[in-house]
């Protein structure tokens, strides 16, 4: 059976999945729903309803939170995600963060939700991860913007998926902002281009002076992601982007002089 003929067999073939990797990815969360023993979700457009290997049910899947790997993790999710006064302002979209398989918001809080509870761990990591560059993680949010819409920064609604309080190596304040990114992509129309974009690019000085590439996708979303941690630099000692994408690194960093 080939990769294709698996897909079919799993409810899991979908034109949308340009590339191997994409296929694989659904492919493989499909066959873990299989093994937790969860049901196959429905997906409903234009043509109607049909079984979606890589979707959850609902509205089990936000009850349960099956989408969430450990009890820990779906605590923090309960903490985050379902309260109101901890997700106000946030953009959490559902059902997609409770019933998709392939989101990557709720693969942020697989990734460092139970981190939160052991912040002892987080800074192990951290060190571990960086080579000693930072180290003493004293906070882990999700969904972080230190002001959306706020001019002091990138005046828009943009948000770190995960945002990491810590130290540097000289024991000055820092932080790691991170960006998830599993199935997407980033292959469509471009967002809203703003000077402040171009602005901040200017300061950061590590871009060619040519930002049209960072204009149009797949980079766009990515570029301002950049630039948005930038935009906080004169606040703290040290800062750093940490990222997982799906395109490939080359596309970003043939545009660097």
């Amino acid at each position: 059976m080939n990769l294709k003929e698996l897909a079919a067999s799993l409810n899991a073939l979908e034109q949308v999945d340009s590339s191997q990797f994409q296929r694989l990815a659904r492919v493989l969360q499909s066959i873990w729903r299989v093994e937790q023993g969860i049901p196959c979700g429905e997906k409903r457009d234009k043509s109607g309803t049909r079984l979606l290997g890589s979707l959850l049910p609902m509205p089990r899947a936000e009850e349960r939170l099956e989408n969430f790997l450990t009890e820990q993790v779906r605590e923090v999710v309960r903490a985050e995600v379902r309260n109101p006064l901890a997700s106000k302002g946030k953009v959490y979209i559902k059902p997609r963060i409770f019933n998709n398989l392939l989101s990557s918001q709720p693969l942020c809080f697989n990734l460092f939700g139970e981190l939160t509870y052991d912040l002892a761990l987080a800074s192990a990591l951290v060190e571990g991860l960086s080579d000693g560059r930072f180290t003493d993680v004293t906070g882990i949010a999700f969904e972080y913007s230190p002001g959306r819409r706020d001019a002091r920064y990138l005046n828009d609604g943009s948000a770190f998926d995960v945002f990491i309080r810590c130290r540097n190596a000289s024991g000055g304040s820092s932080f790691i902002a991170v960006e998830v990114k599993y199935h997407e992509n980033l292959i469509g129309t471009a967002g809203a281009h703003k000077l402040r974009y171009d602005e901040v690019a200017d300061l950061m000085g590590c871009f060619s002076s040519d930002h049209k590439p960072l204009q149009s996708s797949p980079l766009q979303q990515y570029g301002a992601t950049i630039c948005s941690p930038a935009s906080l630099e004169s606040r703290t000692d040290t800062m750093t982007l940490c990222s997982s994408c799906s395109i490939q690194r080359t596309t970003l960093t043939s545009q660097l002089p």
